[in-house]
């Protein structure tokens, strides 16, 4: 199974959409194995959005991100890091179509609800900068079966 990293932003929490959000990502059938809620300090956005230092819109990112409270969870299922980045839809809400998390909530070009890792090697890096390896919780969900049907041992 693949994790990723979420972080629903300020615009997410101020707006009370955290529950909305987790709930789409659990229905999906992902499996949520840590949350918590925090204040990003702005060390840690610099280190999120280090690839992105030097541009434009990167220090109105950091200023945003860290403006409030954020909510950052690891999610993990089959082909993680694709389906919440296709359940996040495009950056911008008024890019996203309806359906996707940015195109139902979304209508501004620099608030974009949320973060999702979008490589394995950037999902191993971020998760590692929210939570240290004993706060990801290993468990079972016994509808698992229902979820993904299985070839052998995989799960597909």
């Amino acid at each position: 199974m693949e994790r990723t990293l979420i972080v629903l932003k300020p615009d997410a929490v101020q707006r009370s959409l955290v529950g909305r959000i987790v709930a789409r990502f659990e229905q999906k059938g992902l499996r949520i194995v840590a949350m918590k809620m925090m204040n990003i300090s702005a060390e840690l956005a610099r280190e999120m959005y280090s690839a992105h230092e030097g541009k434009d819109f990167y220090e109105p990112l950091i200023e945003f991100v860290t403006d409030g409270a954020a909510v950052a969870m690891v999610v993990e299922g089959k082909s993680a890091i694709d389906v919440t980045r296709a359940m996040m839809g495009p950056t911008f809400g008024p890019d996203a179509p309806p359906g996707t998390i940015r195109g139902d909530f979304g209508i501004s070009r620099r608030y974009n609800l949320l973060h999702g890792s979008d490589s394995l090697e950037s999902a191993q890096r971020e998760i590692g900068m929210f939570f240290r390896g004993e706060e990801l919780i290993e468990y079972d969900v016994h509808n698992t079966r229902w979820i993904y049907a299985k070839s052998g041992d995989e799960l597909i």
